[in-house]
């Protein structure tokens, strides 16, 4: 071959791949859907992937740019997304239309990922009778059984406050919040002191952090598993996070293999997962492997302290910055914890009614899944419109965006729990208000969650005051490098006591 020909051959392998990689790129035109231009290779997700901003900043970004569009189209690498903004459109998907839109159009890898076959991710066939025999775990007879095992570890997370106030040093709220949300999952769902609080070098702790703490290595991993999926089936299991996988595959083993030899029943995740195992065929005709079964146990670990110990720091965040809301919060508190003796209970927490209204307004302005993913299963035509997609499209509703939305919240970036008077609510539209999504698939865990962070809160500012330092990052700055909405560098704040 001379020269010009492997120059030929050079040009038309390079015209191939530019074609490969561009060839969906005239799916939203051709439909009539507006939507930003994409990149070769990349679509719509370049600042992201350089990092320069969080997936939550971009998508409101395009939100706003096609603020009176009721949708528009992206691509996900080559992949087009439809961004849904109407609500009744949304009420649609995740309701109405509801067995259209069962999966979330996750690509499982199970060899790269063995503990990725969890609850979040399954597709429909293992979703649906998996979701069934864990629901159970999340009643809100089961919440008040394991309640006073919240209860304890708040008291631990007092004890511990007063020993960090004594060092006059500010305090990294979101650490804090995850110390003591590793605990109550601990406590709740295994069984298993963890000692997040009382011990700096925590193994549970540290296997947390791990998860969570965005590294070159898991950046790399990302990549690959979003563009080159082929590939990273089957190498990405180099790409995982060191002893994170194995650590809680171990945990799961040893905690049931010690239950059963002491004859130990316990209303928890764990004994469900007992359960399932020894009675495989409540799950209909699916294979209950031994990494299914731990996936299950590894999710409820990672997402039940996470997303708790973020809103709990999100939550101290605001009420440093209002100081007001703050004195008016802990009134409540002590208020409702003089009318019980002093004891807070799982109706106690349901009497706090300020407690409720703040709660949902620290949701509206951090959810923490900035957006709700959804794949369709057969062709479909949304109401009302004229549009229509194909089998296998994937649909994201946009939660940040919409609860920013100054037509739908006025004034959005002010932190103001009065907009979840009963009046106010009513007023809304039900798909305005979203942190847990909706539905049949919205978050099982969404009643724990709350009820854990509340407690944590109340922990936290019934017999203390946060207050600003010179670490707090003011005004918010969403962390690029998270996937959830994260404050950038941590939420720094000072904690001091205050006397009854």
């Amino acid at each position: 071959m001379d020269y010009f020909q492997l120059v030929c051959a050079i040009g038309v392998v390079l015209l191939a791949i530019y074609y490969y990689y561009t060839s969906t790129f005239d799916y939203w035109k051709i439909r009539g859907i507006p939507g930003p231009q994409p990149t070769v290779f990349i679509g719509n997700f370049k600042d992201i992937l350089l990092r320069r901003v969080s997936l939550a900043d971009k998508l409101r970004e395009f939100y706003d740019e096609y603020k009176k569009e009721p949708m528009f189209g992206i691509f996900e690498g080559t992949t087009p997304v439809l961004v849904i903004k109407d609500l009744e459109l949304i009420k649609d998907v995740l309701i109405k239309d509801f067995p259209l839109f069962v999966n979330r159009g996750f690509r499982l890898f199970p060899k790269a990922e063995p503990l990725g076959e969890h609850l979040f991710a399954l597709e429909e066939e293992r979703w649906r009778p998996m979701r069934a025999k864990l629901s159970p775990v999340f009643t809100s007879g089961k919440l008040r059984e394991m309640f006073p095992l919240v209860i304890e570890c708040s008291k631990n997370l007092e004890e511990y406050l007063d020993s960090v106030v004594e060092t006059g040093k500010p305090v990294e709220c979101r650490d804090l919040a995850g110390k003591f949300t590793t605990d109550v999952i601990g406590s709740c769902a295994f069984g298993i002191n963890m000692n997040a609080l009382s011990d700096e070098n925590s193994e549970f702790r540290e296997v947390g952090k791990k998860i969570f703490t965005q590294t070159t290595r898991m950046q790399i991993r990302d990549i690959c598993r979003q563009f080159l999926p082929n590939i990273y089936e089957i190498f990405g299991h180099l790409l995982q996070i060191p002893g994170v996988d194995q650590f809680l595959i171990d945990v799961v083993r040893d905690t049931i293999k010690y239950r059963r030899e002491n004859k130990i029943v316990r209303p928890d995740f764990i004994n469900t997962l007992m359960e399932l195992r020894d009675h495989p065929e409540k799950l209909e005709n699916i294979e209950l492997t031994d990494s299914l079964l731990t996936s299950q146990a590894f999710v409820f670990f990672a997402a039940g302290f996470e997303t708790s110990s973020t809103t709990i720091s999100h939550a101290l965040y605001e009420l440093a910055l209002n100081q007001h809301i703050q004195d008016r919060l802990r009134k409540e508190i002590r208020e409702v914890y003089d009318k019980h003796q002093g004891v807070l209970t799982y109706d106690a927490v349901k009497e706090m009614k300020y407690l409720d209204k703040f709660f949902k307004e620290v949701l509206r302005m951090y959810p923490l899944i900035p957006f709700i993913m959804r794949e369709v299963s057969e062709n479909y035509t949304f109401k009302g419109t004229k549009v229509s997609i194909e089998k296998g499209t994937k649909v994201w509703v946009p939660a940040y965006g919409i609860q920013r939305d100054a037509d739908v919240y006025p004034e959005p970036e002010k932190f103001d729990p009065e907009r979840f008077n009963d009046d106010a609510v009513a007023a809304r539209h039900p798909m305005a208000y979203l942190p847990f999504g909706d539905g049949p698939r919205n978050c099982i865990g969404s009643r724990f969650a709350q009820y854990q962070s509340r407690v944590g809160i109340i922990a936290v500012i019934r017999n203390h005051k946060v207050d600003v330092c010179e670490k707090t990052r003011i005004p918010y700055e969403t962390d690029p490098l998270s996937f959830m909405l994260t404050l950038k560098g941590g939420v720094h704040l000072k904690i001091t006591k205050v006397e009854n």
